[in-house]
């Protein structure tokens, strides 16, 4: 029979109730109208978002690359795509013909990729009054008809031959549009400028969870269960 050991029993019910305690007030609205863990997912997003800054660098690519027209026969998913990924292309500079699901375009590479970086960079900023007034839709829907258009762009460069301008295309797609879509509507921050927080946080995930591990433990030992080798 087991043996009950009352202090080790108080021990682990004293640091799981206080383990739960805590909890409570995690998940309690105490922090900016909403909970820690919340903030927490926030601040982190923040930061990332800080840290996936590229269009400057994707500019300097696309720069380095330089002028180069091109003649393109893009498969889009349907008309509508078809029709929203032309407006893009004729703010560059291009022309376009819909044909069906088949988008035709004729222009520059170095301008339809400028045209497209200018577009990430307000939705990175959360400037979605600028793609309104550019082509009447918000930065979401602006940016996923670029990401249609600029998949279909690298299929067909590639079916051309046209290897590094297809790797180019690639590039703007996955570091500037990608990013600037997922990232719209938070704002950026830096780690340098919240490392107070960030290091308190990851601090306190480690004690927490070594708080749950003592409580569970000391519970067990105070029922008479106990750890042996054999």
């Amino acid at each position: 029979m087991k043996t009950i050991k009352k202090k080790e029993l108080g021990i682990g019910l004293f640091l799981m109730a206080t383990f739960i305690v805590v909890m409570i007030g995690i998940f309690m609205p105490l922090v900016d109208g909403g909970n820690a863990l919340d903030y927490l997912d926030n601040l982190y997003n923040s930061i990332s978002k800080g840290s996936a800054y590229y269009i400057p660098k994707v500019q300097h690519l696309v720069e380095e690359h330089g002028s180069e027209e091109v003649a393109l026969n893009l498969k889009m998913p349907s008309i509508e795509a078809a029709e929203n990924a032309s407006l893009l292309f004729t703010r560059a500079g291009a022309t376009t013909a819909v044909e069906n699901n088949n988008l035709m375009v004729h222009g520059d590479l170095e301008r339809i990729f400028t045209t497209c970086l200018e577009d990430a960079e307000s939705a990175y900023h959360n400037r979605n009054e600028e793609l309104e007034s550019r082509y009447g839709v918000g930065a979401r829907p602006a940016l996923y008809s670029w990401w249609q258009a600029l998949l279909a762009m690298e299929k067909d460069l590639n079916r051309q031959k046209l290897f590094d301008a297809a790797q180019l295309t690639h590039t703007v797609q996955a570091k500037t549009v990608e990013c600037a879509y997922n990232y719209y509507g938070i704002e950026a921050q830096e780690i340098k400028n919240r490392w107070g927080t960030v290091l308190f946080s990851l601090v306190f995930y480690v004690l927490y969870t070594v708080w749950y591990g003592y409580g569970i433990m000391y519970i067990f030992e105070g029922l008479g269960f106990e750890l042996a080798a054999h």
